[in-house]
């Protein structure tokens, strides 16, 4: 008979929403930027040590095209931001444009 052992991982992440008239990509922006300032990580264009971290322009379908970013740190991948899309706004049952904000803070601690 095969143990089988249930591993549970537990990540913390950031997750931040601005709703309002205007879309606030540069308030959810700026909120990254804070908060990366307050860990002390320097924003570094394409830079891959873990004491930086810079954006990088995607494609996401929750997101407006053009309008959603990748957040790295140490190379790797911790967090998008963008302008979400009018069709989860709508799926919400919101009639605002909203921009959201999601990272693994976890490597950064």
């Amino acid at each position: 008979m095969i143990n089988k052992m249930l591993v549970q991982r537990i990540t913390c992440h950031l997750c931040a929403v601005y709703y309002g008239r205007t879309p606030g990509f540069e308030v959810i922006h700026g909120l990254l930027d804070r908060v990366m300032q307050l860990l002390q990580l320097l924003k570094i264009p394409f830079a891959k040590g873990s004491e930086s971290y810079h954006l990088k322009a995607v494609d996401d379908p929750t997101y407006i095209s053009g309008r959603c970013a990748e957040v790295f740190s140490g190379g790797k991948v911790i967090g998008k931001l963008g302008v979400l899309h009018p069709g989860v706004i709508n799926a919400f049952e919101l009639n605002m444009p909203a921009s959201a904000l999601e990272i693994n803070i976890e490597p950064l601690l």
